[in-house]
């Protein structure tokens, strides 16, 4: 470890981009202060989004299976809820990670206050804290206070109206839950509550769910979504909320007209928004873009020279693991070395059953630019694994470079496709081309084998599966 002890500095916020900012610091030698308004660490992602929902989507994936089970000759029976050990068991599961970053916290001698932090001048820092206010000088400042669900402006305040945060508390298994916003947190949560009983529909402003995401990935979701949601509506907007005594009445706006329905609670799920306010900004001379974004520049440095930004709060993708990316380049620019926010790709995931995983350029993209790509396409159908598990809607792709074919995208629908993006996010780091990948030997039985027999098919062929000519 370095002895920077000179280096003074602050983190403003402790999720995933401030705790490992503050951890790589101290491992660097500075002297490190983290400032949170909870009083334990692991910001929303931990606390109230990743990590729950992925708690909660796994008991979801179980029930599930009892159900499809059955066509196998396994009968398990109707699996009973018992919602307050659920809830129980999912806390835990946040209790163990935020115990165990507080001894990382400790081990480091990384100084933890609860409380809110501003500033007060560009080089003074005022924490308000449970026991008092406490006033700092900076030297060097990270912020990292994340982002929070956005909400609709003009809808009435109502318990039954959610939004994620809420919606991870399982406060019950409504009859009835409408899902506004078909991107990954809706049907994420609208997953979770499908599984535990709930009759599902969601409605998505623009004509297909998770816009922006390749509509040959979404497609097998969207099947299996519809078998299991009571309703998708597309192109369709939420025209009237009117909460009542036991329930909240919805009218709706679509392609079939207007309709009046009424569900049990509301989940809305739009989006978030960066956590830019409240942080006297403008008294350190910190300029915000329109959207309420932090700037910053490819070191993660603000316009103000000793303060650097990371995370939701610096700017999209709103993903934990680019935050944390972004927090280490912005501690290694502290510490005087030379570096620069530069990935060639930031994977992305979509915990719904099947997962959709994606890194790199997609179709979309290349179809946007009128750039010409070679893509390869692998359906699991063809994939002994896949059929091991009676889950062969799968399919795994590669975008190519035509001439070279080098990798520039690789795109995954399936079980578990998050677990196997990162071969394929390895591959457009290092520049690889898909022969690289059909020649790395892939153990069988496997689903990553599907990686590998995609990649062959750049060169035409593959082991398990003939395309056709038009393929």
């Amino acid at each position: 470890m370095s002895t920077q002890t000179s280096i003074r500095l602050l983190v403003i916020g402790a999720g995933p981009a401030g705790y490992p900012a503050a951890f790589h610091a101290a491992d660097l030698g500075m002297s490190v202060t983290l400032v949170d308004l909870d009083p334990h660490m692991g910001g929303v992602c931990l606390q109230r989004g990743c990590i729950p929902s992925k708690a909660l989507l796994h008991v979801a994936r179980f029930i599930e299976e009892c159900r499809e089970f059955e066509q196998l000759g396994v009968r398990v029976g109707t699996p009973t809820i018992e919602l307050t050990r659920l809830r129980d068991w999912k806390q835990s599961v946040i209790r163990r990670l935020t115990d165990g970053l507080a001894s990382l916290c400790a081990a480091r001698r990384i100084e933890f206050i609860q409380g809110r932090a501003q500033f007060v001048s560009p080089d003074e820092v005022e924490i308000q804290t449970p026991h008092g206010t406490r006033r700092m000088p900076v030297d060097h400042v990270l912020i990292a206070t994340g982002s929070r669900p956005a909400s609709l402006p003009g809808w009435p305040t109502s318990p039954r109206i959610m939004d994620s945060t809420a919606a991870l508390d399982l406060p019950d298994i409504p009859k009835r839950l409408l899902v506004v916003g078909g991107g990954y947190i809706g049907l994420e949560l609208g997953s979770i509550y499908a599984a535990l009983g709930s009759r599902v529909s969601v409605v998505e402003l623009t004509d297909g769910l998770l816009p922006g995401v390749d509509r040959t990935l979404v497609t097998s979701l969207q099947r299996r979504l519809g078998r299991r949601f009571e309703h998708i509506r597309l192109r369709t907007r939420v025209a009237a909320v009117m909460p009542e005594a036991d329930s909240i009445r919805v009218t709706l706006e679509g392609p079939d007209g207007t309709q009046e329905e009424t569900f049990d609670r509301v989940l809305v799920s739009v989006g978030r928004r960066p956590n830019s306010q409240q942080l006297g900004l403008d008294r350190a001379g910190i300029e915000v873009d329109a959207r309420g974004f932090i700037r910053v520049d490819e070191r993660r440095r603000t316009s103000h020279p000793r303060v650097w930004a990371a995370g939701d709060v610096a700017g999209e993708p709103m993903l934990a693991h680019k935050a944390t990316y972004e927090a280490k380049i912005a501690v290694e620019a502290i510490a005087g070395r030379k570096v620069a926010y530069e990935p060639r790709t930031i994977p992305a995931v979509v915990f719904t059953d099947p997962e959709i995983a994606w890194a790199g350029l997609t179709q979309s993209e290349a179809e946007r630019a009128s750039r010409p790509v070679h893509i390869v396409r692998f359906p699991w159908s063809a994939s002994g694994r896949a059929l091991t598990l009676e889950r062969t809607e799968g399919l795994t792709q590669w975008i190519l470079e035509p001439e070279s074919q080098r990798v520039l995208g690789v795109g995954i629908v399936g079980v578990n496709a998050g677990d196997l993006l990162a071969e394929g996010a390895l591959a457009i780091e290092l520049g690889a081309v898909a022969d690289d990948v059909a020649w790395t030997i892939h153990a069988h039985p496997t689903l990553s084998e599907t990686l590998m027999e995609a990649a062959e098919l750049a060169s035409g062929h593959a082991t398990h599966y003939l395309p056709s000519p038009r393929t």
